[in-house]
């Protein structure tokens, strides 16, 4: 039988519990949110900090620095640990958290595969996707799969937990493609469709085809239409649903919808300019939306 890699316990971080090692990665990473989603009752906030903490530890495996081959090892070592998460034999800190989480809410297994899959994609160093419907997929992994895993948490009934989700998951993953264009462009990661940029006119898929194409503009202005139409059904799914429970779905709605807009206002012809928003802009609308209350 072939050992897997053991996921790293990182020793900077606190080993008193699990909960003191979960809060303080999710603080160490910045997020602008975190002393709004602190204010969450102990168990949402236990469980909003384990998805976190878990999506954050398989990311920073695809964005590290390893070879592809450790990278691939680390993310199937995670898949083995889900399975050990879901029959409650798992030891890793994040994971004994989210033990902890699935007694009190209903998160199910393949979410978690999916987020794996989807830092998959990205664990390769050279990415390119096919088409708009191989494009979707990735944001249901990286996006919407978060999002499933989060609203049960929330409080959110499972039906319209599973629509806003993907609304807002793709509204949100295709405003982070179309922000970060020449910067994953450097890495080179393409996540616009590529039979789009063969229809601009890219000759190739090497960077310089991409970013030189013709009718660049057309591709990224389709796909933001695409978004905002996403962003349109989320914010009925959301206004819909119990103000309490949606409340930190449409806070992150807000943030990614003011960045869409400054993306619809300076256009697709200067992509460095950055349109992101201030850490306290974000701490403006978690107060407006009464996550600091």
């Amino acid at each position: 039988m072939t050992m897997r890699m053991n996921i790293p316990i990182d020793p900077t971080l606190p080993s008193s519990s699990p909960d003191a090692y979960v809060e303080a990665m999710v603080k160490r990473a910045g997020t602008s949110f975190f002393w709004g989603m602190r204010r969450l009752e102990p168990a949402r906030r236990r469980g909003v900090f384990a998805v976190y903490a878990f999506c954050r530890d398989v990311d920073d495996v695809a964005d590290g620095d390893l070879p592809l081959d450790q990278k691939i090892e680390l993310l199937a070592a995670w898949r083995d640990e889900v399975d050990r998460i879901f029959d409650g034999t798992a030891t890793h800190p994040i994971s004994r958290t989210i033990i902890e989480t699935l007694k009190k809410f209903d998160l199910q297994r393949q979410d978690f595969i999916d987020v794996i899959d989807g830092m998959e994609m990205d664990a390769h160093p050279r990415v390119r996707i096919k088409d708009i419907n191989e494009l979707e997929l990735y944001c249901d992994r990286v996006a919407c799969a978060v999002g499933r895993l989060c609203v049960p948490i929330f409080g959110l009934k499972h039906e319209e937990g599973i629509e806003l989700s993907r609304a807002l998951g793709l509204a949100l993953e295709l405003t982070n493609i179309l922000r970060d264009v020449t910067e994953d462009a450097g890495r080179d990661r393409v996540y616009l469709p590529a039979d789009m940029l063969a229809d601009a006119g890219a000759v190739g898929q090497g960077i310089e085809d991409v970013l030189t194409a013709p009718r660049l503009n057309d591709v990224c202005a389709s796909l933001a239409k695409r978004a905002g139409n996403y962003f349109d059904q989320a914010r009925v799914i959301a206004g819909a649903a119990d103000p309490n429970a949606a409340r930190p779905a449409i806070m992150m709605m807000e943030v990614y919808h003011r960045v869409y807009l400054r993306l619809l206002r300076r256009g697709w012809n200067n992509l460095d300019q950055d349109v992101g928003l201030s850490k306290f802009s974000k701490i403006i609308i978690a107060i407006r939306y009464g996550l600091f209350s």
